[in-house]
């Protein structure tokens, strides 16, 4: 098990070297957050911005999205991936929100997991990134093999994963610990060409330690 003093030696560094990095995704309201966040599951965040940059300007509101033609819908993100899942999704998740949240986008994590589409991960990115509310943290694929190679848990499930940094993380880095772990994860710790001898926090990571001599 990881030491406290390390793991907060972890974040600090890892804090001021990516802290101004903040989400990825390009959006205006917590409905195109929403939105895009779905569409990223299994897909880039730089298509996704590619995507919604045309989509944005051609549904303007939540009625929009939920009277939209599917078929139609579908050819708008087909770029993503798993369209047709995500079109389905988006559409009956604007139905849900019109019907049962009076066209807003809820605030609490159990009425965000009624939506369709919307597990933990994107949840916990609308509440933090949407609403600047954060009960939990965002893991996604970066984070999962992240925290495992550097030894902030040993599970490879992602709720089982967010328990473990909850646990673990002060709650005050609650709200940036996966946009730093991502970052690292596309600048420095990539999963084919890792550049370990760059990264930040090489003398405190578990897998750097067993796998190198010093």
């Amino acid at each position: 098990m990881m030491k406290k003093e390390d793991i907060n030696k972890i974040l600090k560094i890892l804090e001021k070297e990516y802290g101004d990095v903040g989400i990825a995704l390009n959006f205006s309201n917590v409905f195109e957050l929403l939105v895009a966040t779905i569409l990223s599951a299994q897909c880039t965040d730089k298509r996704v911005n590619i995507v919604t940059s045309t989509l944005f300007k051609k549904y303007k509101t939540i009625k929009d999205y939920a009277t939209a033609n599917t078929e139609e819908f579908e050819q708008d993100i087909k770029s993503t991936g798993f369209y047709r899942n995500k079109a389905k999704n988006i559409i009956t998740t604007a139905n849900i929100i019109l019907d049962k949240f009076n066209g807003t986008v809820p605030k609490t994590m159990n009425e965000l997991l009624t939506l369709r589409g919307v597990a933990r991960k994107t949840a916990n990115i609308v509440l933090g990134s949407g609403y600047g509310i954060y009960i939990g943290i965002a893991v996604d694929t970066h984070v999962i093999r992240l925290s495992n190679l550097i030894g902030l848990t040993k599970n490879s499930d992602p709720k089982k994963i967010e328990k473990d940094l909850m646990d673990i993380v002060p709650k005050k880095y609650w709200h940036n610990i996966s946009f730093v772990i991502q970052t690292l994860g596309r600048r420095i710790c990539m999963a084919r060409k890792p550049k370990c001898d760059k990264c930040p926090i090489k003398h405190l990571c578990s897998h750097y330690i067993a796998t190198h001599k010093f």
